[in-house]
Order: C-alpha cells, then sequence, then structure tokens
C-alpha cells in the first residue's frame, strides 16, 4: 500500500515575491485562523518544498487550490500556473478564484476558461461564525440571487465549484447543487468539522447527510487537523470512515491541504493515516480514494 499512486485533490504553491498575497507576506495577516499562528507558512512554497514533504509517498500527479491570491486580479494566479506547469510539469489541474456576485464574473470565468489546466473555481461564500449565529440567505451567501446569477455562469465552461464552508451552510449548498444540476460541487476540507463534541459531530453528520443527498457533489477529506492536537488516525478515523459511508467511496478524494495543513501535522502522518484508516477496504476502493476519483473528477494532464 505504501506505493499506492496519489493524487493530491488539493495543495497550494506561492510566491511571495509575486506580491500577490498579502495574508502571507504581512500586509494583511488574518486574526483567528483555524489553526492559530500561520507564521511557519508564510514562506516561499513551491515544487522542490512539495516534494521534500511527500517525498515518502507515491504522489504521481497534483490539484492545486487557489491561495487568496490578490482578488482585484483573479485569473493572474490561473496565468501563473499554467506556466509553472509548462515549466515544472506541476500541477496537474487547477481550481481558480473566481467570485460569483462581481459584475464581472462572465469574464473572469471566461479568462480562467482560456487556460487548459483550469477545471473548477472556489469562492468562499459569506458565511456566520456559529450554526446559533446562521441568517439565510444573506449577500455574498449561496441563497443569495446575486451570488447564484454568477455561479450559473460555471455550465457555460463546463467548471465545477470547489466549495469551502462551515458545515452549517451545506442547506444552502444542496439547494444550490439541486437547482444547478449540470455543475458539481466538490466540498473541501470534509465540511470543516472542527467541532468534535457530540453535538457538534451530530450537526455536522446530518448537514454533510443532506448535502450528499444531491448527486452532483462529492468531497475532498482533508483540512482535519485541529489547532493545539495531534493528528492521528486514531483520532480522525471514524470521521474519515463517516464521510466515505456517507458519500460513497466513489464520490471521495484525499488530499493534503499542504502547506497550511503542515501546521498540524506532516505530510507522511497525514497521508500514512488516511492509509491506515482504509487499510480495511478493497485495493479497488483504495486507489478510487488516493487517485481514480481525482481523475474522474478533475481530469488531470
Amino acid at each position: 500500500m505504501s506505493d499506492i499512486p496519489i493524487i493530491d485533490a488539493h495543495h497550494h504553491f506561492w510566491d511571495l515575491g509575486l506580491g500577490k498575497h498579502p495574508w502571507l507576506d504581512g500586509r494583511h495577516i488574518i486574526d483567528g485562523f483555524r489553526y492559530g499562528d500561520y507564521a511557519a507558512i508564510r514562506r516561499d512554497y513551491l515544487l522542490e518544498d512539495y516534494r521534500r514533504d511527500s517525498a515518502g509517498h507515491n504522489v504521481v500527479k497534483t490539484i492545486h487550490m487557489e491561495t487568496e491570491w490578490d482578488p482585484t486580479d483573479p485569473v493572474g494566479e490561473t496565468e501563473w500556473l499554467q506556466r509553472y506547469h509548462d515549466k515544472t510539469g506541476f500541477p496537474h489541474a487547477v481550481v481558480g478564484q473566481a467570485w460569483f456576485d462581481r459584475a464581472d464574473i462572465a469574464e473572469v470565468l471566461a479568462g480562467h476558461a482560456a487556460y487548459p489546466l483550469i477545471r473548477s473555481v472556489r469562492q468562499k461564500p459569506k458565511a456566520a461564525a456559529s450554526p446559533a449565529a446562521f441568517t439565510p440567505g444573506i449577500p455574498g451567501s449561496m441563497a443569495d440571487p446575486v451570488f447564484r446569477d454568477g455561479y450559473r455562469h460555471l455550465a457555460t465552461h463546463g467548471m465545477h465549484y470547489d466549495l469551502q464552508t462551515p458545515w452549517w451552510h451545506l442547506d444552502e449548498a444542496a439547494d444550490l447543487a439541486r437547482d444547478f444540476p449540470d455543475t458539481t460541487i466538490i466540498l473541501n476540507h470534509t465540511g470543516l468539522p472542527s467541532d468534535r463534541s457530540e453535538a457538534g459531530t451530530t450537526g455536522w453528520r446530518e448537514a454533510i447527510e443532506r448535502f450528499a443527498d444531491q448527486p452532483n457533489t462529492a468531497v475532498k477529506i482533508s483540512g482535519i487537523g485541529l489547532a493545539g492536537e495531534a493528528w492521528t488516525a486514531e483520532s480522525n478515523g471514524a470521521l474519515v470512515l463517516e464521510t466515505i459511508r456517507i458519500f460513497g467511496v466513489d464520490r471521495c478524494m484525499f488530499a493534503s491541504n499542504f502547506p497550511v495543513d503542515s501546521l498540524c501535522a506532516s505530510y507522511d502522518t497525514i497521508f500514512t493515516g488516511f492509509k491506515r484508516i482504509v487499510a480495511g477496504f478493497s485495493a479497488r476502493d483504495q486507489r478510487k480514494l488516493f487517485h481514480d476519483n481525482a481523475v474522474k473528477y478533475y481530469r488531470p494532464a
């Protein structure tokens, strides 16, 4: 199993010398970052860094996720990554940045679509800080008519939507999936199950069950570390297996979220943990989780 081919379905590169990452280069430090102090990742992270981190595993291809690049230049990151791929061979597919409530969203999506590596876009919709603070339909949310009017343009280009949002917004995501059945929504970071209390876990489970009821949904199992706690197969195993049970083995992908998740564990700890958790699965199903489903959803070059 150590040699199982891996397509890392969610990772990042950044070059701070480009001046495109205010949250990393010191111009805008994020208060309340979900893993706490993130000073350790406020440095360049490029292919040689990724290869060093992932060296113990058979990573054959990768999917690059947008990195909060300067939003005044949303297509610039895709252009840079296409050139980086042409030079290095990595990454093999790209999820670009888009803001569906922008007046120029049609032009932004067309701009992304001009690059061969683009497969999907991500916008983190407006979110409440807790389930108790949730208010349906607020501006910038998935139920906002302006958001939906921009979202409809994805189908024109055959793009997916990579969704990162706390689980208490997944009913709106399920409605979005139902109302736009020709667009696939790929849930990032397992629905952000950071509250592991009984109530929090129950709320997360029920929310992703309703979201997964829509056939045009999938999930990336990643980003499940907790600030200040060790990442172990024992602490995360039940959550991973529950996610696979709910979505089915054909709609789940493992991913590193590196270098962000290096704040809570090494690449080897995370991927060795994933392998241990699903060691009882058939070889065919393991290959789906680590490789084949990423091929299906992202069609890496």
